[in-house]
């Protein structure tokens, strides 16, 4: 019988081993009912191995789970499910071209002398919807939803039985700000009612926001536990990483150069009208909510959007409407913000990754492709055993740094890197932030176009504010704060041709 006094979820020196690798490491963790509990840690610090032995998903290798008091002893989904536990990962378990009706009754669906249910099963979802305070068409297809409504289906699956644990997994990695503040209601709802909420990100401002506590895991060992209150950024970094947040962000030089590109009166999907030049030997950010323009400008720049009026000039020549190939070929590096779907190639290894990205150079045959991976593994700091790997196996901090080093299998005059680290640690950003460094300061172009309002500020010499599909406002230098930029996310400035 369950001990209604303890913890929902306990965990007991908990160890998990694979060969060369000690994921998790005589871990204690406690969850209490209504609790949002961070799990935070870099890359590899074991928040994915304890969740996924929480879900029934992984066996452990020695130590011992509780759930509302019952020592678990078969680690199986369909078990954890049954003990309460569900969770909802970055990779959605949704079928796409099924209904959102049948995504929440599929392998559950109710039956009656061989016939299906499918009134009594409407009604459940609708209540599931309801107790969520959130409705959704049924009958729309999956692949016809917007990523929040995904996560909604997957969180209303998780209801279907007695909810106890809801995990959730870089919950916000892909969700618009709306989106996010519409989770953070029903984790709100559900906290109300009893359950415990484990909760993984690497977005620290969230943290004051929804949690109660803190368990920070590094080397698949637990650091420790604080509480959410009063906690600063700078105090949960230090306990990461060993690094101040000073150190997270370089400082980088900003050698004089040459203008590389100028655009005039862009207008594209997204884009309403963007006039703005990127010259060599800078950052430049751009800025600005989901949807505000600041990544469709290039997504038409790259030949991947079609643009509809304006012109663009690389490195002196008429490159407007031009296709994606001929933007590469002539110089600019495009680092897209979703590596999963476009970004690599996850049946590839990370080596094969790489090497596409010395594609149609002439210069690499045999053994010196092999030297050339191996130099750019180390400009990136990837680590020469992860080469071999498939990209799907890498960690997310990883395979964003293979992505990186795509970019380093030529010249280019000009880098772009949308959401450069979305989904990434502490500690991998400041390994990509000094990639970003030694370009810039190697007289190459940097664009960084971030929905992390510090990053962008941290990197830019010139930040460019976007909204409503236009540019509100271009600052530099000491102009680059808070206050200055935020409250140009809502302005509308008339386009310049």
């Amino acid at each position: 019988m369950a001990d209604l006094q303890k913890p929902i979820v306990e965990t007991h020196g908990l160890t998990k081993l694979y060969p060369g690798v000690v994921a998790l490491d005589h871990v204690d963790f406690a969850l209490e009912a209504g609790e949002v509990h961070v799990l935070f840690g870099e890359n590899g610090a074991g928040k994915s191995t304890l969740i996924s032995i929480l879900a029934g998903a992984t066996t452990p290798t020695s130590g011992s789970v509780e759930i509302a008091g019952e020592t678990v002893t078969v680690f199986t989904v369909r078990n954890a499910r049954k003990l309460g536990v569900s969770a909802v990962f970055q990779e959605f378990s949704l079928v796409p071209t099924q209904t959102v009706l049948e995504n929440l009754v599929l392998g559950e669906e109710l039956a009656s002398a061989g016939f299906l249910r499918r009134s009594e099963e409407r009604r459940r979802a609708e209540a599931l919807f309801a107790a969520l305070d959130r409705g959704v068409d049924l009958d729309r297809r999956v692949s016809q939803l917007s990523r929040g409504e995904q996560q909604l289906v997957e969180i209303a699956k998780a209801m279907r039985s007695d909810l106890r644990v809801l995990i959730l997994d870089e919950p916000t990695a892909s969700l618009t700000d709306r989106e996010t503040e519409t989770l953070f209601g029903l984790i709100a709802r559900l906290k109300a009612r009893g359950v415990g909420v484990i909760y993984i990100s690497h977005r620290i401002h969230e943290f004051q926001r929804i949690a109660d506590r803190i368990t920070v895991l590094r080397d698949g060992r637990r650091l420790g536990t604080v509480l959410a209150a009063g906690l600063s950024e700078e105090e949960l970094l230090a306990m990461m990483t060993g690094r101040v947040m000073g150190a997270i962000y370089p400082q980088i030089g900003r050698p004089s150069g040459p203008e590389v590109l100028r655009v005039e009166g862009l207008r594209a999907a997204g884009v309403a009208g963007a006039s703005f030049a990127i010259r060599a030997g800078e950052v430049t950010g751009f800025a600005g909510l989901v949807g505000s323009g600041k990544s469709e400008v290039w997504r038409a720049l790259m030949g991947l959007n079609r643009t509809l009026a304006g012109k663009i000039v690389l490195n002196g020549k008429d490159m407007t409407g031009a296709r994606t190939g001929a933007v590469i070929a002539a110089g600019v590096h495009y680092l897209p913000p979703d590596r999963k779907d476009e970004g690599l190639v996850l049946a590839a290894s990370a080596s094969d990754n790489i090497a596409l990205g010395m594609f149609g150079t002439g210069r690499l045959r045999g053994r010196r492709v092999g030297e050339a991976i191996a130099r750019i593994a180390k400009t990136v700091g990837l680590d020469p055993h992860m080469l071999r790997r498939l990209a799907s196996q890498l960690s997310g901090g990883n395979q964003q740094k293979v992505m990186f080093g795509k970019g380093f299998g030529r010249d280019y005059a000009l880098y772009v890197f949308d959401e450069p680290t979305v989904g990434v640690d502490m500690g991998t950003r400041a390994q990509l932030y000094r990639v970003v460094k030694s370009l810039v300061e190697g007289g190459k172009a940097v664009v960084v176009i971030s929905s992390d309002l510090q990053e962008a500020m941290s990197l830019s010499h010139r930040l460019l504010v976007f909204s409503a599909g236009q540019i509100s406002a271009e600052l530099e230098g000491e102009e680059i704060n808070e206050a200055a930029v935020l409250p140009r996310f809502f302005e509308r400035k008339k386009a310049t041709a």
